[in-house]
């Protein structure tokens, strides 16, 4: 089962989130890639999914989800209570994205922005594209 999150990767905030995923994520069920990478845009156009869209997204299974739906199903398999965040899935998700929506555009001036992608320490390397 194919489990990929395509992130920004000069985002601070983006990359704290995927160090927060990997934490949880001990059988390493995840693989990333950033969204300026060369793999990052060939999934993005094997998708079809528009090279503009500023989301944080993931890919299970060829099913393409985005924003706070994307970020919901990840919890689904992380470890701890985390799995339990999954339930906001009832809430709907214009609403849920309002919340997602406010802090994407503001991640950059809230949290900074890195002059390049981070690179993977060597213990989990293998999990990124």
């Amino acid at each position: 089962m194919d489990r990929i999150i395509l992130f920004d990767g000069v985002c601070n905030f983006c990359n704290s989130s995927v160090q927060f995923i990997i934490k949880r994520d001990p059988k390493g069920l995840y693989k990333y890639a950033s969204l300026q990478s060369d793999i990052g845009q060939e999934l993005l156009k094997s998708h079809q999914i528009p090279n503009d869209l500023n989301s944080f997204i993931f890919i299970e299974d060829g099913n393409v989800y985005f924003k706070s739906t994307a970020a919901l199903r990840v919890c689904w398999n992380l470890k701890g209570f985390w799995k339990f965040a999954y339930m906001f899935i009832v809430v709907p998700k214009p609403i849920r994205d309002v919340v997602y929506n406010i802090i994407a555009k503001n991640r950059y001036r809230w949290f900074g922005k890195r002059e390049q992608c981070m690179i993977p320490s060597q213990d989990i390397r293998n999990r990124f594209l």
